[in-house]
């Protein structure tokens, strides 16, 4: 049982405009009414190198990339030779064979692929365009296999190329002729799913990281600050295009240690501040995290995870950050670690990040990932209304600052959150010192007050992990199997299971873990408790959150699925390993 209609895939060399055409095929099968998951894969190089670009196409929500492909366009043989083993039972390869001649085994024809050849350079020639623009002529080729008006097409194309009139007539011009060559010269041509127009909905098409963004402004983001780091940098070009009409200070600094220690200063003068970054970035900043948990300053700091160590592979994606935030910078002080799971949890548990950054007074870490950040899917729209600022019961106004006979940043409290004051308020002045301190701020060594001031502070995350609980079980309490799985790992885990048969779906619960940090021991023991029979899902080696799980819990998970070649998981091996148990 699949979920999908279709799943197209364009590939070719960097430089040959893989992502604006992947992205245009999304957006016009968004607007003829369809739900659409567009992912793309790239090396890590300026120029040149293997990039592709993927569509899964559904009727109903869908949430990861699919493995098969309906439909390849390979603009060179590579892609072809790539990938050919991906390629379904009635496949169509749209491609140029004076560029890229292919020869089908007997095992492809035995599956009925289809080769459909497009003379791309001499239609490329025609349209007076230049060589980069056999993507659109592709384009309009696929258009015409899938069955949807050209108007579409031409549509999204106007909207995509604004007020440039030449640019817009040279690629309607283009996509046309490769729309005009499959239908004049392949009539017969039997594609097994065609797409009708349907009503656009009214859901948006965006990436994770355009989500976060979108939900650190609504929860009013006043300073963002990073050094470009894949796969977070989209974060940083989104918010700066935004600085000027939201009234919102965006730096591009020099590093990442720059980058935090700004943030801190923004922060500490009662701005909300947030950072983005990757592993290696995050790296350099933990010292200066750590000068956020002894001086309890808030920050919101976004690790988008790549594959390490080092270098790794910095454009591919993996799940290996998480023990390493949970006990980034010396010494211990409480933080919170969140991973949301989809592009809704972006928004919302970035703002959340915010209010809760606030009120602990502590740093709080989005943990998410190149799938997750940079994938575009169909979204409903956010509702702003579900986002409330909260900025804590410990920011003190003017008014109480002026009845304080003697003001205690650090003040000993029940629940650990002292007396917040910004610089500026009268009363309010204080140390905010890098070493350990009494409750004025001054530096302060005595053994008394060093236990008396830890304990202060993991009394508030004593308080967080009574108020935050980040578990989500996902059908029958009273399933015989349970997956568990965190962050990205979501949307390829729901669709696995939407994907079996209902008979099978019933008697499986998915265990989705968004907060890590207070770590939910609690429902996650009651939950694994009951399954008679859990797979763990990770995207990385050394299963770290089964490695959380049986220190928090005592439970061994003993069956594992776990991917670490720098590729997501599919929605298809998670299936496929749950017929295994």
């Amino acid at each position: 049982m699949s979920r999908y209609l279709i799943s197209w895939k364009v590939g070719g060399e960097a430089g040959f405009g893989i992502k604006s055409a992947g992205l245009t095929f999304a957006k016009v099968c968004k607007r003829a009414g369809y739900f659409v998951f567009g992912y793309d894969e790239y090396p890590s190089l300026i120029r040149g190198g293997h990039t592709t670009y993927q569509v899964t196409v559904s009727e109903s929500p869908v949430a990861s990339t699919a493995e098969e492909v309906d439909i390849l366009v390979a603009l060179n043989k590579d892609t072809f030779t790539r990938h050919a083993k991906e390629l379904n039972h009635g496949s169509v390869v749209i491609y140029d064979k004076t560029a890229a001649p292919i020869t089908l085994t007997e095992a492809q024809k035995e599956m009925h692929i289809k080769l459909v050849h497009i003379p791309l350079a001499l239609l490329t020639e025609q349209a007076k365009g230049q060589p980069v623009m056999r993507n659109t002529i592709s384009l309009g080729a696929s258009q015409a296999v899938i069955g949807l008006p050209f108007s579409m097409l031409a549509s999204v194309i106007t909207q995509t190329f604004g007020h440039k009139s030449a640019l817009i007539e040279t690629n309607i011009t283009a996509a046309r002729l490769g729309y005009d060559y499959v239908r004049k010269e392949y009539p017969k041509l039997d594609f097994k799913t065609k797409l009708w127009n349907k009503p656009d909905g009214k859901e948006l098409l965006l990436t994770g990281n355009d989500a976060i963004a979108l939900g650190a402004l609504a929860a009013d983001l006043r300073f963002y600050v990073a050094y470009p780091m894949t796969p977070s940098s989209s974060i940083l070009h989104y918010l700066a295009g935004k600085a000027s009409s939201q009234k919102l200070v965006v730096k591009h600094a020099e590093d990442e240690i720059s980058v935090i220690n700004m943030a801190l200063g923004a922060s500490h003068a009662g701005v909300r501040a947030m950072v983005g970054t990757s592993g290696g970035g995050f790296s350099l900043m933990v010292e200066a995290q750590g000068l956020a948990g002894i001086t309890e300053t808030p920050i919101v700091i976004v690790n988008a995870q790549r594959p390490g160590p080092a270098t790794g592979l910095p454009t591919w994606t993996e799940q290996g950050d998480l023990r390493f935030v949970m006990h980034a910078a010396q010494g211990e002080f409480p933080r919170i670690v969140l991973a949301p799971g989809d592009h809704a949890e972006c928004f919302y548990m970035t703002a959340k990040a915010f209010n809760w950054a606030d009120r602990y007074q502590v740093p709080v870490i989005l943990l998410t990932d190149k799938f997750l950040g940079e994938s575009h899917r169909t979204v409903e729209p956010f509702d702003v209304k579900r986002v409330t600022v909260d900025r804590g019961k410990a920011l003190m106004s003017d008014a109480a600052l002026r009845n304080a006979k003697a003001y205690k940043r650090y003040k000993v409290t029940a629940d650990g959150i002292s007396p917040r004051s910004i610089p500026g308020q009268k009363n309010g002045v204080y140390l905010a010192n890098s070493d350990e301190h009494d409750e004025f701020g001054f530096s302060d060594e005595e053994s008394a007050n060093r236990i008396e001031q830890v304990r202060k502070r993991a009394r508030k995350f004593a308080l967080a992990a009574r108020e935050i609980n980040g578990a989500m079980l996902y059908g029958s309490p009273k399933a015989k199997k349970t997956v568990v799985a965190w962050g990205s790992m979501k949307g390829p885990v729901q669709d696995a299971i939407a994907w079996l048969h209902p008979s099978q779906q019933r008697k499986i619960n998915f265990l989705h873990l968004n907060v890590l940090w207070p770590f939910p021991s609690e429902t996650v023991a009651q939950v694994l408790g009951r399954a008679k029979t859990v797979l763990l899902v990770e995207n990385n080696s050394t299963a770290q959150l089964g490695g959380l799980i049986r220190q928090q819990t005592g439970i061994y998970l003993e069956h594992k699925l776990l991917k670490y070649d720098g590729r997501p998981l599919y929605p298809s091996e998670i299936k496929e390993r749950l017929l295994m148990l």
